[in-house]
């Protein structure tokens, strides 16, 4: 029975440190005597970008595997199962066996440390012995790891998808508003919200709000972003890409949870990485880029750059108290 309001507060500090679209930290935690209830919260969607709710259960999934990996620091065992509530609505079950003799996880103390990277990186190459040991680590058999060396066929074919899927989302007038809405363009707003993309992580000076949207929104078009990502995709060293077999909300949990343990052992190797998602957020070119790639006919569910480059700052984090269905 979890009865220690610090190992509550410890167990779930580390979960919501899991990444989410935008910064949108689409989640709520309910309590119970020997689980953890990890439910979303769709206030927190994003109903343009992710219509579906594939990359919010994603995170959810991340956010599972940070409360499994940190439950064993407190001396649990934990595993997760996908669950449906009366109103048929998922949401994952962490259940916790409490003094297991596990020992603390050796990706735990890279929870805090992970980050999105959207820099332009070094340019150096991720070795082939460092891409075997992200290969070893353990996955669901539907779930599907893939990486494409800069300069391979496979590598120059994402890319174009890429830019290809900016030009579509840059010219989407409801897409550009979702996301101008996430982000914050100074100290003010983020100590407001504790969420979104903080100027900060995206390397812009402090704006008062109104200036900022006006600035940002004169660079949301698919010239300005297509020469941004081609510089940042040329300095990198990898795609990688994470399939599913099917489109089904247990494969993107398990997707979630796979991920993260991905991110985890990357911190870990001091490997930078940023999501390139259009390709996979626009189910017409998810559908060519299978077809076009050697996935065994699997889905491209995520689509990350790997590569070397200097920490960033992090994004910011509800608290506790905020992410609980009291």
């Amino acid at each position: 029975m979890i009865n220690n309001l610090e190992t509550l507060e410890g167990l779930l500090y580390f979960a919501v440190r899991a990444p989410s679209g935008h910064n949108s930290q689409p989640w709520k935690f309910l309590i119970r005597e020997n689980e953890i209830e990890i439910h979303p919260d769709f206030d927190r969607a994003l109903p343009v970008v992710d219509p579906a709710h594939r990359e919010l259960f994603i995170s959810l999934g991340c956010a599972a595997e940070n409360l499994c990996i940190a439950a064993a620091q407190y001396g649990y065992s934990a595993r997760w199962t996908l669950q449906k509530s009366p109103k048929e609505q998922y949401f994952i079950k962490v259940s916790l066996d409490e003094f297991a003799p596990i020992g603390e996880h050796p990706l735990f103390e890279f929870i805090e440390k992970r980050q999105t990277n959207r820099s332009v990186y070094s340019g150096r190459e991720v070795a082939e012995t460092s891409i075997r040991q992200l290969l070893e680590l353990p996955r669901e058999e539907h779930i599907g790891v893939y990486f494409f060396p800069s300069g391979s066929p496979e590598f120059t074919r994402i890319r174009a998808y890429v830019l290809r899927g900016n030009r579509i989302q840059m010219t989407d007038k409801a897409f550009k508003k979702e996301l101008l809405e996430w982000i914050r363009f100074n100290a003010k707003q983020v100590g407001k919200t504790m969420d979104g993309l903080t100027y900060r992580v995206m390397g812009s000076p402090p704006l008062p709000k109104s200036l900022g949207k006006w600035i940002v929104r004169s660079f949301l078009n698919p010239k300005t972003q297509n020469k941004s990502d081609e510089e940042k995709i040329n300095s990198s060293s990898h795609f990688l890409m994470i399939t599913t077999a099917g489109n089904t909300t247990k494969e993107w949990v398990a997707a979630g949870v796979y991920l993260e343990r991905l991110l985890l052992k990357m911190t870990a190797m001091g490997i930078a990485n940023a999501y390139l998602n259009p390709p996979c957020e626009l189910p017409e070119l998810a559908k060519e880029l299978r077809d076009l790639l050697p996935i065994n006919g699997a889905l491209p569910t995520l689509i990350l750059r790997l590569g070397y480059a200097d920490p960033l700052p992090y994004s910011p984090r509800r608290t506790v108290g905020e992410v609980l269905i009291n």
